[in-house]
Formats: structure tokens, sequence, C-alpha cells
């Protein structure tokens, strides 16, 4: 009897050893349950790619394998889901996460623990600049970098009272402080003066919000929010006539997660940062459009776009590595070439800096939908610090 347990104990621990070896196992930790308009399409362009690339017999002869972990939104839950998959599952490497103070506290979380931590969406600059660390990089585009993107048409309109709207906490510090420094130097002649309007994340007193810019009579406004607060942001906006005569220039208000919501109340004309996803007909995203509609019977959004390209990223990472051992694919990551829906994309070795960029365009309406018009591509490449300027806020 004794001879029998020992023999399916033996059983089980070698099969379970057989798995482990024959997979490469990745820590994905998000908000899930705290941004699902975003998480949820996101979560289905990573399944899409890691399908595509098992299908096609995996990395270097293994399956790729993820092990998805919520974080609440919250830092505290997200490093301690860090460590349960480092430490318990153990992982090759961790990726993900959404909100930027989340993003950060993994970012140090990595550093410490001196493990591969791929970021997929928080924006704010100090994940790879301020508090960019050897073992911390980012996919998307950052504040500094979107901002950029939309500078250009906000000095055009030369005006001087900017109101500033964005969800107090690090991403829309950083892109407030982003917009301001880039505006000035845009715009140095006439002079400009800005009302800022910072409200928590998730709940804005919209009306209280609007009614204080109606008051400062600013002449244009920058807008940060996302999600929810965006919508009441618009709905009363719209309702007192904020945004009558006076021009809007806002951060992913083009991105389709956020116009599925605003629908018939998208404002008109607004310059925004996005994706046009029916629109754009380059072969790299007709090709991805077609697998994520035809596997989901459902429309991609950008989060669909940024997971997909996180797991091609890492993927490629580990073909050029040949090992899942962290200094290696450190090595590996250095300006790595990968194949996007949005074209090919660079791994920074300067910074850890994905050259993933964003379309910039006005919104308008079709048929009682929010969509984005008069867009153009903008390459991350294009809109960098200067490599001195990268290096100084490095070395902070």
């Amino acid at each position: 009897m004794k001879r029998s347990l020992l023999a399916v104990t033996l059983a089980v621990v070698s099969t379970s050893a057989a798995f482990a070896q024959s997979t490469i196992k990745i820590g994905e930790i998000n908000s899930y349950k705290a941004q699902p308009a975003f998480l949820e399409p996101y979560k289905k362009g990573w399944e899409l790619a890691q399908d595509e690339i098992n299908k096609a017999g995996g990395v270097n002869g293994k399956k790729l394998e993820t092990i998805f972990r919520d974080d609440n939104g919250t830092p505290g839950d997200a490093v301690r889901a860090a460590e349960e998959l480092v430490s318990r599952e153990k992982v090759a490497l961790i990726s993900g996460t959404f909100l930027s103070n989340v993003g950060l506290a993994v970012g140090d979380f990595a550093k410490q623990r001196k493990v591969l931590f791929i970021a997929s969406e928080p924006l704010s600059d100090k994940v790879t600049w301020g508090n960019g660390n050897a073992y911390t990089y980012r996919l998307r585009a950052s504040t500094y970098m979107q901002t950029t993107m939309l500078v250009p048409e906000a000095a055009k309109l030369n005006k001087k009272r900017w109101g500033i709207v964005y969800p107090n906490y690090e991403y829309g510090q950083s892109a407030a402080q982003s917009f301001k420094k880039l505006l000035i130097a845009a715009q140095p002649a006439g002079g400009v003066e800005f009302i800022e309007q910072a409200a928590p994340l998730g709940k804005i007193d919209a009306g209280s919000v609007t009614q204080a810019l109606l008051d400062a009579k600013v002449d244009a406004i920058f807008n940060v929010t996302f999600g929810a607060d965006l919508q009441k942001f618009v709905r009363e906006g719209n309702t007192r006539g904020l945004f009558k005569g006076r021009p809007v220039v806002s951060l992913l208000s083009g991105e389709p997660e956020y116009l599925d919501t605003l629908k018939e109340e998208t404002p008109e004309g607004w310059w925004v940062t996005g994706y046009p996803w029916d629109q754009v007909n380059t072969p790299d995203n007709k090709a991805f459009r077609e697998a994520y509609v035809a596997k989901y019977k459902d429309t991609p959004r950008l989060g669909s776009v940024v997971g997909y390209a996180t797991v091609k990223s890492i993927a490629a990472m580990l073909k050029k590595s040949g090992s899942t051992d962290t200094a290696k694919m450190q090595a590996a990551m250095k300006n790595l070439v990968v194949d996007s829906p949005f074209g090919k994309i660079t791994w920074r070795a300067q910074d850890n800096q994905s050259t993933m960029g964003a379309f910039v365009g006005r919104l308008t309406q079709k048929d009682g939908k929010g969509m984005m018009t008069g867009w153009r591509y903008v390459d991350g490449k294009d809109v960098m610090p200067t490599d001195e300027e990268v290096k100084r806020l490095r070395a902070n």
C-alpha cells in the first residue's frame, strides 16, 4: 500500500515538474475589477496573442502560461500579488498594471527583488524616467509623450487662460505637469495662465468642477479625466454650456473604451489621443482586428492592442534571450524590435521605454456614436525627451 501511494506521489510530482518545464510562466497583475472598461479588452488581447504564439509552437519549444492576479487598484495589493507570483508561482517575469501609482509600486518591487517587470499601461513619466530602473520597462506612450503630441494643437489656439482638469493621483499630476511645461515652452510670447481642478479618482464632483471653470472664465481646457469621471465631466459640461466656443484638448478621450460610454454625448471638436480601430487599415492593424473579431465576436479597444502587444513583446524577448535568466532577458530587451498592431516598435536601451505611439485627431459623432476624425499616427520615437534629459531624469 505504501509503495502504491509512493508511486502515485512520484507520478504526480513528475507530471507537475514536466508541466512546469514545458511552460514559461508569466505573472500578470492588473486592476481587473476596478477598471473593467479597459482591462476586459486588455485580457482578451493578451489571450489572443498567447493563443497565436502557443499554436505556432510556443517560444524556444515551450508554451506561454499566464497567471493572472487582481490588484484591486491599490499598490499594496499589487506588491503582495507580485511577491506571491515570484515566490510561490516561480514566474519568469511580471507584467501589467494600469494605474500609475500601482505601476510605480510594482516597479520598485521589481528593482528590490531583481525581477523583470514589463509595465503595459501605467502612463506616469516616472515609470521609466524619474523612478526608472534596470528591471522596469513600459509599453505605452507616457503622459509626456502623449501631451507632446497634443501641445502643437493647443499652442495653435493661442489661448491665455487654460483650465486643467485631472484625477488627483500620479497619472493626472504627471500629465498636468507635462502640459504646463510644454505649453509654456511652445507659447512663450503670449504668456499662459493655468486654473487647475484636481478631482479624486473615480469620484469627480463634475458639477462643481464645471462651475469653477465657468466662473474662472477659462479660454480653453486641458482634460485628463477618463472612464466614469470623463463621462460625468462631459455630461455636466454639455449641460452647462462649458464647451460652447471653448476648445478642449484631451488625453485618451479618443480611445474606444471611453467613446463606448459617451455615445451621443461625445463632444464635437475636441483634440484627443486615441485609437480609431475601424479606420486604421494598415496591414498590421487589419490583421489584428480581423483575428480579434473572429475570436471574440467583438470589436477591439485600445486595451486589446495593449494586451496583445505586451505578450508579443514578451515572446520576442524570450526568443531573443533563449532563456528565462533575468540578466539575459534584460539584455534581450535592449533595442528589441517587435511587430504590433501599430507597426514596428522598439524597446529603447537608454530608458526601457517602447516607441509605441498613439493616434491624434478630433472627436465627432456618427449615428449616435463617438469617433475620431482627421486623425494621424504619431510615432513614439518622435515625442521623446532628449537622451541628455533622459539620463538626467534616470540619475535621480
